[in-house]
């Protein structure tokens, strides 16, 4: 007797057929925004190329004088466009930091010029002018950091290292912590630099450079 499927049945089927098909889902990629202008993608920590996000600790100041805090603000940003769509990132060049360097895309657009546009992220001109004209545009609508009075990033960062130069021991500023999580090293723009002691009986060190800390198998703290 030959066996006959029923319309159920090749429904079921069809059904199957279609859904194993699919292409995964966008919620399959694993992504974690570290900054503004950083990104991990399934488990590879990216830097976005050609742009320069204030620090996660940085204050930008509004038309009135008031701080507000652009950094933050700036990570914000970034998690608020890579949920427009699947996150693509192209490029191969990699940082002295093993981080990729890369163009990525959510759901078609170029995060890096969305970042720079909206006034979340500077142009990082010194290695990049890719997005100098995205910056003007930022400029001349008064966008994000452009509404008021906003340090760039790197003379953020070097000030911040001048200052803890100052009394670091050998002007070595980079904080060498241990904790539950591991071997952390803290620049001095980190969030959580002017808080963290360092304790050398425990094997806790100050580093001269992020070389040094990471040939000593120590990794950067989140904002770092």
């Amino acid at each position: 007797m030959m066996f006959r499927p029923t319309r159920g049945l090749l429904a079921c089927a069809l059904a199957l057929t279609f859904f194993c098909a699919l292409p995964p889902a966008y919620g399959a990629q694993s992504l974690r925004v570290v900054d503004g202008d950083t990104l991990e993608l399934d488990g590879e920590k990216i830097r976005l190329a050609g742009i320069d996000a204030p620090e996660l600790g940085q204050t930008c100041l509004t038309l009135t004088g008031t701080p507000w805090r652009c950094g933050q603000s700036a990570k914000k940003q970034l998690q608020k466009l890579a949920k427009t769509g699947p996150v693509e990132c192209r490029g191969a060049e990699r940082d002295a930091y093993g981080r990729r360097i890369a163009t990525c895309f959510s759901g078609g657009r170029d995060l890096n010029a969305a970042l720079v546009r909206s006034g979340y992220a500077f142009a990082f001109v010194k290695y990049d002018s890719t997005y100098e004209a995205d910056e003007q545009l930022a400029r001349q609508s008064g966008a994000g950091v452009w509404a008021g009075v906003a340090e760039a990033p790197w003379d953020y960062r070097a000030a911040k290292w001048q200052s803890a130069g100052q009394t670091a021991p050998q002007g070595c500023t980079i904080k060498g912590n241990i904790s539950s999580r591991g071997r952390i090293y803290h620049m001095p723009w980190s969030p959580s630099y002017a808080r963290t002691r360092i304790n050398e009986a425990k094997g806790e060190r100050w580093f001269c450079s992020e070389d040094e800390a990471l040939a000593a198998g120590w990794r950067a703290a989140r904002g770092s």
